[in-house]
């Protein structure tokens, strides 16, 4: 057997084995040691350029948003800045991106490199590392996006690949190429030098200081050589980066796969600010709820709240579309999924409001730290989810009215949610108390797209 076709079986026995989703084998995959659930054991939370700069930031916005976290959201456990699409790009565009005559910033290896008129400390070969090493002095952790493959100007100047006798034009194909933006080309896993690419840009972004990555174009379709391949790219140069596969929809069928290789992986396409984008998060949610994990945890997007798209890739400069009601339905939902938490509102322009809903501790605790987070019960619109508090007899739980009509009420039981005996209830949005239960409790006259947050508590 020649050393192709041997590799071609082990690839499609690692095509089988990966495909086995389902509860299962997401269960099993949970009680397997992985090291990279260490690096991120709770949902990150942080910023993200993408919602209000698109492809267009700079360093100084980059630095105004990390200063405005360290100042105010730093304490409440935001901690991630994170530079979305197309940093290696000298003339991008807001309202899409510039494929006429982009100019291109790139290494001798065919690395992308920051372009130096917008991030300007990446001059003299520096790249991200002066950046990175301003937001780790704020005490916080650094980002970047990238896009799945090699370079197409790599690919053009046939550039060598670091530490490997092979060049770009030996490891691509033209199969499967990103059909929203042509940045890149598909790297062909089977291909001597494939590894060696992705091992040479992890170890440049290594050692930048990079923290963080949100690798774009991996999830539909999905491209499990590649996530196989960067996983195993960051693991080597041992530097605990967390790894976040985008856009969605992840297929289900491949939860156990993307559990075992990412941190966080995304349920959806890109989520921007409108109900007609929210409302059917709630199935995907549901959906999704069991293989939420310590250190692995299905992303339902970006928040789109607050100040957005100044000059994003699609949108005007505006608050966000979102109601009052439905940002808190919004928050209320992504924390009872323990969906990582991104904001992506410009934080300098913030107003109070915002600031009120991403500093909410106990409802950050929800999505921090609750645990069988799941969805119990959904009937013409009205939803109920339900979570347990950790190391107590408590329950968090979560009333939605996704109809366009007010609700006369939700009711849950004790029984439902497996307790017994007294219960006191708080919201933990208003911080009332909300009585006292020994059967049944009863949300009443939910407003439409609106939800209410309590916690059950044990009456000693």
């Amino acid at each position: 057997m020649t050393n192709k076709a041997l590799l071609i079986l082990l690839f499609l026995a690692g095509w089988g084995l990966a495909s086995c989703g389902g509860k299962k084998s997401a269960n099993t995959a949970q009680n397997q040691d992985k090291t990279f659930w260490q690096y991120a054991k709770t949902p990150p939370m942080g910023w993200n350029s993408w919602d209000c700069y698109g492809p267009t930031v700079t360093e100084a916005e980059v630095k105004a948003n990390t200063d405005y976290m360290a100042d105010k959201l730093k304490q409440h456990g935001w901690e991630y800045v994170v530079v979305d699409i197309r940093w290696y790009i000298e003339n991008d565009k807001a309202g899409g991106y510039n494929e006429k005559d982009a100019i291109y910033t790139m290494d001798e290896y065919g690395r992308f490199t920051p372009a130096v008129n917008r991030f300007p400390s990446a001059a003299n070969g520096m790249g991200f590392k002066p950046l990175a090493d301003y937001v780790h002095s704020k005490g916080l952790k650094f980002g970047i996006h990238l896009m799945r493959g090699i370079p197409v100007e790599a690919i053009k100047k046939n550039t060598p690949i670091k530490d490997s006798q092979v060049k770009a034009s030996e490891i691509y194909s033209d199969s499967l190429q990103c059909g929203w933006l042509r940045d890149m080309k598909t790297i062909d896993t089977l291909k001597a030098g494939a590894q060696d690419y992705y091992n040479s840009i992890f170890n440049l972004y290594a050692s930048w200081g990079v923290d963080y990555v949100k690798v774009d174009d991996l999830s539909r379709p999905y491209h499990h050589g590649e996530i196989a391949m960067i996983r195993k790219a960051i693991d080597q140069t041992g530097r605990p980066m967390v790894f976040s596969t985008s856009p969605g929809a992840t297929p289900l069928k491949w939860a156990n796969h993307v559990v075992n290789h990412a941190n966080m992986w995304r349920i959806c396409d890109d989520f921007w600010d409108n109900w007609g984008m929210l409302k059917p998060q709630f199935k995907r949610c549901a959906d999704w709820a069991p293989y939420i994990g310590e250190g692995h945890f299905p992303d339902a997007d970006m928040l789109p709240l607050g100040h957005i798209a100044l000059r994003a890739e699609r949108g005007k400069d505006r608050m966000t579309g979102f109601t009052k009601p439905e940002q808190y339905t919004l928050m209320n939902l992504w924390s009872m999924f323990r969906s990582p938490l991104m904001f992506g509102g410009d934080l300098p322009t913030n107003d109070d409001f915002t600031l009120s809903l991403i500093t909410n501790d106990e409802v950050l605790a929800v999505n921090q730290n609750s645990r069988n987070n799941k969805e119990l019960k959904s009937e013409n619109g009205l939803i109920v989810w339900t979570a347990d508090v950790p190391e107590t007899e408590d329950k968090y739980v979560a009333f939605f009215n996704i109809n366009d009509s007010i609700a006369s009420d939700i009711q849950v039981s004790l029984a439902e949610l497996g307790l017994s005996g007294n219960y006191s209830v708080k919201d933990l949005w208003s911080t009332e108390d909300k009585g006292t239960v020994t059967e049944k409790y009863t949300a009443a006259a939910i407003e439409p797209h609106a939800s209410v947050l309590v916690r059950f508590s044990k009456v000693k």
